[in-house]
């Protein structure tokens, strides 16, 4: 049964104070399977008093008790994994597996920051006289708002919340409202796992009036988001003129390279599975699909052959290995797209087409015949559409790769190892991964550059983000 679900303020899951809710769908059958409250400023300023209460406690709570309370969270979010992915699935419509692998992959993610809690390591400069101590000190930089989107409901809150509490931190979390209750299950781990009261605030609401809100309000002292690069920039600008640090990991439309002595069987299935995971709701999915001209016809050919074999359908029923699209949005954004490049001469090689009359289902979409000056090849599609361009030579491929203002991910295929590391150093990108999928590991950075933002989500570095350096210099009387 999928709940009813509420706001988590000040240790007490509750309901919005003027009990307004919001219907949560099923993309799968466009029904209504549930509510979520929707925030008042009433609930929000109860959340921000509450939140500073949490700093004070949190923020001097050791380390070492942070991991053990962090870990704990983790066992009990494996431990309730398969209650939690299926809420997963009817909120979002990915389907069960990949539900299932997303609640546990947040597991892993808590491990990891909980570890690097007491690993936040501060250090000693020489000094130039004698008796003079010079200590840099990290401190908790103070309580987060956090704003996360419907694409990854517990992954893309997961980073956030783990990274902040483990350097000490408050947060409240701007969940998305498509998809409120498997982030609810997540925090509700954390709460079990003893987290005190003010330490964690979950809320739900219009996003503009939250975010207008929050971010301004003085007991804010870091902003992190996720989501369109759009939205990004206004949020930051907001952010900046308030003088508050910001993370923000934003949009993509990934270059995936396959050069003529690669692997192409590898490359073709590899990527079409990482094209149409999460029916390509994903910012690091690959989305250009750059092929050097003497293996172009091989490879589309396995690539179409791989899309056609996706099975399409409710993600709780068996066999299924792409959902629906998670809202009605993106039916006419993906179409938009496609009308566009018809129109300019595109050829669809497969898919291009909604299924049926019920559900945002839509086809595994393979196009070729594609121009730079259409839609498709500079908007980001973000949905299960693939763009296939032939190339002669590394630098036509490099100059194609670094057209955009995006760079957050990009992929390559290669047996030369001389060319593998000739295009990770000219892609201009956050991340890139050569002859395999290995992106968005715990232990790995996660992030951008350029319009796909700032700052890492994974990896040592995403928690200094959350910490200020303190320099204290100290003689001997």
């Amino acid at each position: 049964m999928y709940p009813d679900v509420q706001l988590f303020i000040d240790g007490t899951w509750r309901d919005a104070e003027d009990g307004r809710r919001i219907p949560v769908l099923n993309p799968a059958t466009e029904e209504e399977i549930g509510t979520v409250a929707h925030a008042s400023r009433a609930d929000l300023d109860q959340a921000l008093a509450a939140t500073v209460r949490g700093f004070s406690t949190w923020s001097r709570t050791s380390a070492y008790e942070r991991a053990k309370i962090m870990r704990k969270a983790a066992d009990l979010l494996r431990a309730r994994a398969a209650a939690i992915a299926p809420l997963l699935t009817q909120e979002q419509g990915k389907p069960l597996a990949e539900a299932l692998m997303e609640t546990n992959a947040a597991a892993d993610v808590i491990d990891w920051f909980a570890e690097e809690a007491r690993r936040a390591y501060g250090r000693v400069i020489p000094a130039r006289a004698t008796g003079i101590y010079q200590l840099v000190v990290k401190e908790p930089v103070g309580p987060v708002a956090a704003f996360t989107p419907w694409n990854f409901p517990i992954n893309q809150v997961v980073r956030k919340l783990s990274a902040a509490l483990a350097a000490g931190c408050s947060i409240i979390v701007k969940a998305p409202e498509e998809t409120p209750a498997s982030p609810a299950e997540l925090i509700r781990a954390f709460v079990d796992a003893g987290v005190p009261a003010g330490v964690i605030a979950l809320v739900y609401g219009t996003p503009a009036e939250i975010s207008e809100y929050l971010i301004p309000h003085p007991a804010i002292r870091k902003v992190t988001f996720t989501g369109s690069t759009p939205v990004g920039k206004q949020l930051a600008a907001l952010a900046g003129a308030h003088m508050k640090r910001v993370t923000m990991e934003l949009g993509g439309h990934a270059p995936a390279i396959v050069f003529d002595d690669a692997d192409v069987e590898l490359a073709a299935a590899q990527l079409a599975g990482s094209k149409f995971r999460n029916a390509g709701q994903v910012c690091v999915s690959p989305t250009r699909f750059l092929v050097q001209e003497k293996v172009f016809d091989q490879f589309v050919d396995r690539f179409v052959a791989a899309a056609r074999a996706v099975k399409v359908g409710n993600g709780l029923e068996g066999g299924t290995t792409m959902g629906p699209l998670a809202n009605a949005r993106r039916i006419p954004a993906m179409e938009a797209l496609l009308a566009d490049g018809r129109k300019q001469g595109a050829e669809i090689r497969t898919g291009g087409s909604r299924i049926g009359n019920k559900g945002y289902f839509f086809e595994p979409t393979v196009v070729t015949g594609v121009d730079r000056s259409m839609r498709m090849m500079n908007e980001e599609p973000f949905g299960p559409l693939a763009m296939m361009v032939p190339f002669s030579d590394f630098d036509e491929v490099v100059t194609e790769a670094n057209r955009l203002s995006y760079g957050l991910a990009s992929y390559a295929y290669t047996r030369s190892a001389k060319t593998a590391n000739a295009i990770a150093a000219s892609v201009e990108t956050g991340m890139m991964t050569i002859n395999h999928l290995g992106l968005a590991l715990p232990e790995v950075p996660f992030g951008g550059v350029k319009d796909s933002g700032y700052g890492s989500e994974g990896g040592a570095e995403a928690i200094e983000a959350y910490l200020n350096p303190k320099f204290v210099s100290q003689a001997g009387l």
